[in-house]
């Protein structure tokens, strides 16, 4: 069903850049995991993942996880996120945790952490996203 889902929307490039996959959900519960790929081009001059990128991975798996909750009905564009970097990232394997705070007719609040693969979190985002009916997204997109 997962496969089902994602495949109804062309893959963005930047979850290509990014190294998105999903590791495991359950969107009765309305939570996702997900990994990611901290590469070396995406570190900033202390060596560390830079934060915007950091900040993409979480947006990157709040509205996946919005997306898998509403069973693929549900497409969802951020008005707003609010970003707290808690532990410098190191190039590697990174993975993401999102959850869907609540979801109504028009808006939803989503939240999620990104941890190292020793489980250190290394940020977190709360977010505010417009729910749009996958129908009503434009041609080429669904």
């Amino acid at each position: 069903m997962v496969d089902a889902i994602f495949d109804k929307f062309p893959r963005p490039p930047c979850a290509d850049l990014l190294g998105l996959m999903l590791v495991d959900h359950d969107p009765k519960e309305g939570w996702a995991k997900f990994s990611f790929e901290g590469r070396p081009e995406f570190l900033n001059p202390a060596g560390f993942v830079q934060g915007g990128l950091l900040a993409a991975m979480l947006d990157d798996t709040m509205g996946p996880t919005a997306l898998l909750a509403s069973g693929g009905t549900l497409y969802t564009a951020t008005i707003d996120m609010n970003v707290s970097f808690l532990a410098p990232a190191k190039a590697g394997k990174l993975f993401s945790e999102g959850r869907v705070v609540q979801i109504g007719k028009t808006i939803a609040f989503i939240e999620a952490t990104i941890s190292d693969a020793d489980g250190t979190k290394l940020a977190r985002a709360t977010a505010s996203a417009r729910l749009v009916p996958v129908e009503k997204l434009p041609k080429g997109q669904a």
